[in-house]
């Protein structure tokens, strides 16, 4: 039987992921947050590389640059033409204006600054990946939007032409210059409303940007399910991969992949170089804000995966990797034997839970047996 099946709605009208996910009891969960004491944000300024437009005048020696801007902001410039994932320029990311996670520097690069973007790529509509004044912007440029099912109708509803939206189903692909871009399953879920009354009315996806000399691939927001190692199959092997390792819990692990769980995603998709995204930007879980990356090096050290570590501002070119540079601060956290997130109900999940990374201790050495 064939992958290449497309979402599925309830006769609501809601879309459903392949695997249900476990929903988190709400007390507990307001619980642990309530008591965490991580560190959940820098308290000094961080090292960020400031771009502005002159720095995309030379096209990467390579055809191939991806510029982080910070959580799942990045500027791909790919074989070619250059493609704006899940642009968000928002002090805060919320549906509550003045309150909410705020981010811990300014962007890199203004959005006046921006260069020429042949396509703005939104992988889902959450906050955090979906900000409403930079997509008013961004519509009033002209430029072309690519998004899942029915996010396009958001960006109708704030005044963007329907005619620079293109919206799409998991599988489906538009082609922009020569590069493919396929909308690619995720499991994950979608809603703007505080309470949730709009949820998984749009669909959430990840995309691979496919051109004639490169393969890209970014998750988009997903816990661990069958549909990476679907996109290996059909469409990889790829360069890199930009995978989400940040804002995980356990109590919400069929949402989010995790450090250990990004690597082996990137892994069953024949990712290529791990860039990891959608982490020390906002505080969006209990972990400290270094953690994810912490966790994501022990990881790939003790798998022999290829991994980057940009600053905010780093430019990356994934057939020239740079060696990892510890820019962030040595802080306490705690590793996967000591908070494991295992996604429920797939057949990676007894695999990747019958192993254990070395627990760490809270200066993040490591700790005795």
């Amino acid at each position: 039987m064939s992958h290449r099946t497309q979402s599925q709605r309830t006769a609501s009208g809601r879309f459903v992921n392949s695997i249900p996910e476990r929903t988190p009891p709400m007390l507990r969960l307001l619980r642990e947050w309530i008591s965490t004491s991580a560190p959940s944000a820098p308290d000094a300024p961080m090292p960020v590389e400031r771009r502005t437009r002159t720095d995309f005048n030379q096209p990467p020696a390579t055809g191939l640059r991806v510029t982080w801007l910070g959580h799942a902001t990045t500027l791909v410039e790919i074989d070619g033409r250059t493609l704006l994932i899940d642009p968000v320029w928002a002090e805060r990311v919320s549906p509550i204006p003045g309150i909410g996670p705020k981010r811990f520097f300014e962007p890199p690069l203004a959005l006046e600054e921006l260069p020429h973007v042949d396509a703005v790529l939104i992988s889902h509509d959450h906050y955090d990946h979906l900000d409403r004044r930079t997509v008013e912007v961004l519509g009033m440029l002209g430029l072309p939007f690519i998004t899942p099912l029915g996010v396009g109708d958001r960006l109708i509803g704030w005044g963007v032409p329907r005619n620079q939206i293109s919206q799409m189903d998991w599988w489906e692909s538009r082609e922009v210059g020569g590069v493919t871009i396929t909308a690619t399953p995720a499991r994950h879920f979608s809603g703007r409303s505080a309470i949730m009354i709009d949820r998984n009315r749009t669909l959430w996806c990840g995309f691979t940007l496919i051109g004639p000399q490169h393969k890209l691939y970014y998750t988009g927001d997903s816990a661990m399910f069958e549909g990476f190692a679907q996109v290996g199959e059909q469409l990889g092997p790829f360069d890199a991969t930009m995978v989400e390792i940040g804002a995980y819990d356990r109590l919400w692990a069929d949402v989010h992949l995790g450090p250990e769980q990004a690597v082996h995603a990137v892994r069953e998709a024949r990712g290529g170089l791990i860039i990891p995204l959608h982490w020390a930007t906002f505080n969006l879980a209990m972990h400290g804000w270094t953690e994810p990356i912490e966790r994501l090096l022990a990881e790939a050290e003790r798998t022999g995966a290829r991994v980057v570590a940009p600053r905010p501002g780093q430019q990356i070119s994934p057939d020239l990797p740079v060696p990892v540079e510890r820019w962030w601060p040595s802080l306490p956290w705690q590793s996967a034997t000591e908070h494991p997130i295992v996604s429920s109900g797939t057949r990676q999940t007894a695999e990747y839970a019958s192993r254990a990374t070395p627990a760490m201790g809270a200066n993040g050495g490591m700790a005795s047996a």
